[in-house]
This record gives structure tokens, sequence and C-alpha cells, in this order.
């Protein structure tokens, strides 16, 4: 009996619903696309699911019962569109290609595929070959004359851009060659004792000029810096001063440009300003500035006081670390600075120091504190003066409050600890405090006495009538 064929399925377009390329119209019969499968050749292969290509048209997957292997229609129409022959001119099947030098696992990952005939910058988009396989899929075409990483603005420069960008890498090789300098000229500073304030802010200013384009060893470029920046006399005068030292330093020739600048009137603040500062803010920072009011001592000095500074019996405060080359000091202060002092947690070495610190607190933090609640007193006081008050400000009110109570000079010059009488005469305003308003208080016995001359109160007169001192204190 003579053999019978197999059984031809036609195949069918989807027009509506139910059958697609690929699927069978006998109902219980697998469902297989044009080809079978490419890795084993098996026509028991089954629909698994669908892939969503980014053109929008979904892809269908198939599913070999045999082998397992999962594939789509375009891995099966490969051979069509693609000559993957080792010999140009015939037809390889897919099976072959999987099989074949490009999934051969006995040779290296970075052997060149010579056989293979693909052209450079061509997508298989194939899912069939392996990882060694997916290589040829992303290999480019580079040309020599292409430009590398290379942004599309900067592809078509005119000469002007062109100028431009190498005036700024010109600017940034200058600065990379600053810093060195900058560097060298800090550590003979620091070798020399210099503050470390004093240095950091001269690196600042230093840095500053090179920033700008000029060069640190040509005094000529400095000095055109100089004269085309937009900086205020007050500020270009220290950016001067810095690299005079800076010149000093290496030995360079120049002789310092001369900048007019007329000082600023220095803002003294009332009495009464300063203790609503005082009384608004919180323990340790009312403590800091009572001690900046009645001690006149930089923030530098009163960070680093130290417990073992502080005289209760005598109602003394010394000052051991003084800054600017100024002098070693002890100054009498009101027992209520001492109070508020000995008020705070004596955990630390130093008296504003975070608890188990051995080191003064940082300026920039207390600052910092201070600033939000002066501007936060300013606010609901509305007194926009108090905005105007700094830590340096409690150091001018001092030293005039003090040379208009005694008019001695050298007096305020000592408990200023300046060495030169110039520095003294900074802190010495003559200002009118006539028109001030004063507290005024009476004392019958010499304890009485005592405690105004504690709080500050000045001797006017006394009244042989009732028998009693009259003291006065501005507001």
């Amino acid at each position: 009996m003579a053999e019978k064929e197999p059984l031809s399925l036609p195949r069918f377009t989807r027009q509506s619903g139910v059958m697609t390329q690929g699927e069978i119209a006998v109902e219980g019969q697998p469902q297989a696309p044009h080809k079978p499968c490419p890795q084993c050749g098996s026509n028991k292969v089954w629909k698994s699911g669908l892939r969503y290509s980014k053109t929008g048209a979904d892809v269908q997957r198939w599913l070999c019962r045999d082998c397992g292997f999962r594939f789509s229609e375009s891995l099966v129409k490969l051979e069509e569109k693609f000559d993957v022959l080792m010999q140009p001119g015939l037809l390889q099947s897919c099976s072959d290609l999987a099989e074949g030098s490009v999934c051969d696992w006995n040779r290296s990952v970075k052997e060149p595929f010579n056989d293979c005939s693909f052209s450079f910058g061509e997508n298989v988009e194939s899912h069939a070959v392996t990882t060694v396989g997916k290589d040829l899929n992303v290999l480019r075409s580079y040309s020599c004359k292409r430009r590398v990483c290379d942004s599309a603005r900067s592809k078509n420069l005119d000469s002007a851009t062109i100028e431009k960008v190498a005036g700024e890498t010109e600017t940034t090789t200058q600065v990379t060659e600053a810093k060195g300098v900058v560097l060298e000229y800090a550590w003979k500073m620091k070798k020399r004792g210099q503050a470390e304030g004093t240095i950091k802010d001269r690196i600042f200013r230093l840095n500053g000029l090179a920033r700008k384009g000029a060069n640190l060893m040509s005094p000529d470029s400095v000095e055109t810096v100089l004269a085309t920046s937009d900086w205020t006399p007050a500020n270009k005068k220290f950016y001067v001063m810095a690299y005079l030292s800076f010149t000093k330093t290496f030995k360079i020739p120049w002789e310092p440009i001369k900048v007019s600048c007329e000082p600023k009137e220095v803002f003294i603040p009332l009495e009464k300003e300063l203790n609503a500062l005082i009384s608004g803010s919180g323990k340790k920072t009312a403590a800091f500035l009572q001690l900046l009011k009645t001690t006149g001592a930089r923030c530098g000095e009163a960070r680093k006081i130290k417990w073992t500074d502080i005289n209760t019996e005598n109602s003394t405060v010394s000052i051991n670390t003084p800054e600017k080359g100024s002098r070693c000091r002890t100054i009498k202060v009101p027992t209520e600075t001492i109070a508020m002092l000995n008020s705070l947690p004596k955990r630390s070495l130093y008296v504003f120091s975070a608890p188990g610190s051995l080191e003064p607190p940082k300026a920039r933090s207390m600052q910092g504190v201070f600033s939000r609640t002066r501007d936060k007193l300013a606010r609901n006081l509305q007194n926009p003066r108090l905005q105007q008050i700094h830590f340096h400000t409690f150091r001018h009110w001092f030293g005039t409050i003090l040379y208009a109570k005694t008019k001695d000079i050298l007096y305020v010059k000592q408990q200023l600890g300046h060495k030169h009488i110039e520095n003294t005469e900074i802190y010495t305003h003559l200002i009118n405090f006539g028109s001030e308003e004063y507290h005024t208080a009476f004392a019958k016995t010499l304890a009485e006495e005592e405690k105004l001359l504690q709080e500050a109160f000045e001797f006017v007169r006394f009244s042989e009538k009732d028998q009693v001192a009259i003291y006065r204190k501005r507001k």
C-alpha cells in the first residue's frame, strides 16, 4: 500500500479576529510558524506570548517542545534578509548558524569572525544567536574623520567661540598653576607663625586674583586685574594687602598701588539694644554676649576662655589667648557676668565648648546662632537697628563707653589689650550721649554704692541735704 503523504494544512491571514499568519486552521493540531524550530528543526512548536516592539507591531513568540528553544518570526525570516554563509552565494540554514562558528564555545570570544559576511553597522534583529553571536549586532563603522564624544553644539564653531573656549582653557590652566604657588605661600606663612585666620583670608584673596586671570608672579598682570575689577575700594584694599604679603614672601619687587578708601562710620548701639539681644538669646549665647559686652574681648579671644581663667571671688576674667598681637589682660567684670558664666555646665575645658570637647567652639557656628536670634528679635521688636550689631560691635561699644566714662585713653588702651595708641583711637568714637536717657539710683550705705558700681552705674554727686550718693547709667 502506498505511503500517505503528510497533510499539508493551509495558512491564513487574520483579518478580523481568529487566524493569523503562521496559525493552523485545524483544531487540535500543533500550531507552527512558516519554518520549523531553528535550533533542532522540529515542527512541534507552540505559541509563547507576544514581543512588543518599538514600532508598535506585536511579534509572535514560539516555543519548541523538543529542545525548549524560544524564538520569534523574525528569526525564521533571518535567512531571507541576510547572507550569513561561510561562502557567499550559498544559503545556510538558521540551525547551521546556531551550531556554526558563531556559537562555537571552543573559540575565544575575542577571536574575529572572519567567516561571517555581515557588513558593519547592520542590525540582525535576531533572538537566536547566543551571547557570542550578539556581538555581531553591535558592530559599527566609525570613520576616521568623525568627531568622537562631541556634542552637536560644538561641531560647527565659529572663530569667536573657538577663541572664547581657548581663553577659558588658558584661565583654567593659570588657576591650576596658581594653586601650587598659593599653597607654597601658605606653608611659608604657617612656618612664620601667622594666624590661621589671616592665612585663610589671604589665600582666598590670592585665589580670587587668579580666577580673574592674573598671573601672581607678574605684578603688572595683577595691577591690570585690580584696575579692571568691579570690587569696592574697601575690598580692593584687602586684595592689595594680600598680594603685598605674597610679593614680600617670594621677594618680587612691587610697589603697591594706592587705593583711596574712606572707612565707614562705626555703628555704636544703645545699651538697651545690647541688653535686648542678651535677654532674647539662649543661655549659652546670652552668656557669650554678656562677656563681650563687659570685657571688650574679640570673638576669638572670648571663645578660648577656659574655666581656669574665671576668678569668682574677685569677679575677674583673664584673657590669656589674645589675637592680632594684643596683650594678655585681666578685666574686672560685674557679678552678673560671673553668675551667667557659672550657670553653664562645666563639662569641657573651654567655657563655651560642647560637653566633652577639648577644642574651643567654631566661630562660624556661634555666628550662625547669633545671626538667627538677632534677626528674629529685630522682627519681633520692630527695631532694624539690631541687624547692624555683630560680635565686634560689642568691642567698639566697650571702648567708646569706657573712654566716655574715664576720659583716659591709656586706660582704655590697657583694657582693650592694644600695644599702640593708634589702634585704640579706632575704638574710641566721640559720640554725643547727651540726648540719651539715664537710669538713676541712690546709695546711702557703702554696700549699696558697691552694688551700683558693679552694675556699671557712675557716680554723679553727693547730696548733702538728703545725705545720699547719686548714681546714673545710660539706658
